[in-house]
């Protein structure tokens, strides 16, 4: 029987739903415990999910080994440029009217406009609007920065600042051509390097192989560097890059290289293991750690491979530990740097069996879990990647190992991955924990969806029921959030930013003008 405290779900009599509360069930009966049943397909990456059973569209799927345009280049579908499919099954139609006092879905509103028609009780919320010509294809929208009193961000050819207090525009840098790699996060001083196309869009090169630094505080580029390349240039079609404290880290064509964040000078080469048969994939940094994945070729069956994570000093090159999955398994997403907590996927069915792994801080094992039992998905359905840095949807903090996903968020014990507590929906909605509070309690996005504006709040063991509200989006920018689903999510002094991870730059295949960036926080802006 479970634990009666237990809020995953409620085995007690059955009470009426809470208004208002998505997670209360009617007549209380909720999710159990045993294996969820399969969830609707969704569509993905930065716009608002659809159920498959009313999708009457047909999308590019992207088949292993083969690559697409990408959220930073890797493993995300295409994002599709037609208008939306209806909502969960047994719903109508959503309707593209604007709700009562919003401004219209073909104008991006202002500051002032947005403040003129919130609500009472509704966040102070700000939109961003970028008039930049795109090109007619998916952009990816690149990582989400906060430095200072700002939020930057690379978007085709162009790095913009927006202040946090409004989402007025302080500056903006324009590349000779478009950016394809960045990494996840700046330097403790706020300076970072971003790759950029080999020649503009009108000429025939994709490589990706111009660094760029940025001062992301001001805005002002310092050095610029084409990428070292022995051996094949083509290996610099897909990068992946990382900073750990003063080094940038570089991961391409089964090599990785180090460089000096100050002036751009080449370090070291972080070699392979076992004659080759373990190459650099992927790389991660944050503070002054750099983590370095590695798939394990060593044979042609597939269950016998394996993966590798390495930790090195970013400045002497010092290996200072190594990690190896399970045979026949390989390394996923990097969850956390501190602690170092993962996932990692079987090779013969990557999509659906998966675990998390965390390790002591001397890279020793100290626990995998099976978060599948309560209907999680890789990264909230992201998966894993050669890119191993960011997985969206979950996070690690205060001891927590926090999941979310499509209806339903989790708390683990980050010492011994027991499941302590989550709630389900059985609404549509896809929920994102954003830090735990007090060590026992999360604070957590709830997407919009095509009928309703997003929330924040806060869910603790209790369970269903007893969220408090921190943030009420509003209803005016509520098309506007749905259109950033799934995208890139930043937390600050409790204030929210948005963006998508795509920009369409056929408008005239939108049904919706796409905003730049949206950002909600209690009280005035």
């Amino acid at each position: 029987m479970p634990d009666p405290h237990q809020p995953w779900c409620d085995p007690g009599p059955p009470q009426q739903p809470v208004p208002g509360n998505p997670y209360a069930s009617e007549g209380g009966a909720a999710a159990g415990f045993g294996p969820p049943p399969p969830p609707p397909r969704r569509r993905w990456f930065g716009r608002g999910p659809v159920v498959a059973a009313v999708v009457a569209l047909v999308l590019v799927v992207v088949a292993g080994g083969v690559y697409a345009i990408t959220d930073r280049g890797r493993d995300e579908p295409t994002k599709p440029v037609a208008k939306k499919s209806p909502g969960p099954s047994g719903s109508a139609s959503p309707s593209r009217t604007p709700a009562a006092g919003a401004p219209e879905l073909s104008h991006i509103p202002t500051t002032e406009e947005v403040a003129a028609a919130r609500k009472p009780g509704e966040a102070a919320a700000w939109i961003a609007d970028d008039k930049t010509d795109l090109p007619k294809r998916i952009n990816p929208v690149h990582d989400l920065w906060i430095v200072g009193d700002t939020a930057v961000q690379a978007l085709y050819r162009k790095v913009t600042a927006y202040r946090l207090s409004d989402g007025a525009e302080v500056w903006s840098v324009t590349l000779p051509s478009a950016v394809c790699e960045t990494p996840a996060n700046p330097t403790p001083d706020g300076k970072v390097v971003v790759f950029r196309k080999e020649r503009p869009d009108n000429e025939r090169s994709n490589l990706c192989n111009q660094m760029q630094m940025i001062d992301l505080k001001t805005g002002k580029q310092g050095w610029h560097k084409k990428l070292d390349e022995p051996g094949d240039e083509n290996d610099t079609f897909i990068v992946y890059s990382a900073i750990s404290g003063d080094v940038l880290s570089v991961a391409r064509g089964q090599r990785a290289v180090t460089y000096r964040m100050g002036d751009g000078s080449k370090l070291r080469e972080i070699p392979s293991e076992k004659k080759g048969a373990c190459f650099p994939t992927g790389v991660a940094g944050g503070a002054a750690r750099l983590l370095v994945s590695s798939d394990c070729t060593v044979s042609m069956d597939q269950g016998k491979n394996y993966g590798q994570l390495r930790e090195f000093d970013p400045r002497t090159g010092k290996l200072l530990w190594r990690y190896r999955t399970t045979t026949g398994w390989r390394f996923g997403s990097l969850i956390s740097v501190d602690p170092v907590v993962f996932t990692v996927f079987n090779n013969e069915d990557s999509a659906r069996d998966w675990r998390i792994t965390v390790l002591d801080p001397k890279g020793k094992h100290r626990v995998t879990f099976d978060a599948r039992d309560k209907g999680f998905e890789q990264c909230a359905g992201d998966g894993g990647g050669d890119d191993i840095q960011p997985c969206r949807g979950a996070s690690v903090d205060k001891g927590l190992v926090m999941l979310g996903g499509q209806d339903q968020v989790g708390a683990y014990d980050v010492k011994t991955g027991k499941f302590l507590w989550g709630v389900k929906s059985d609404e549509f909605r896809m929920l994102y924990p954003l830090r735990a509070e007090d060590g026992r309690s999360m604070r957590i996005y709830e997407a919009a969806t095509s009928r309703r504006p997003g929330r924040t709040f806060l869910m603790g063991p209790r369970g269903a029921g007893t969220e408090t509200d921190i943030v009420k989006h509003p209803v005016a920018t509520a098309q506007w959030e749905y259109e950033m689903s799934m995208g890139h999510t930043a937390h600050v002094d409790g204030r929210l930013v948005l963006t998508s991870t795509h920009m369409s730059g056929d408008e005239e295949r939108e049904p919706v003008r796409e905003a730049r960036m949206l950002s909600f926080a209690p009280g005035s802006p």
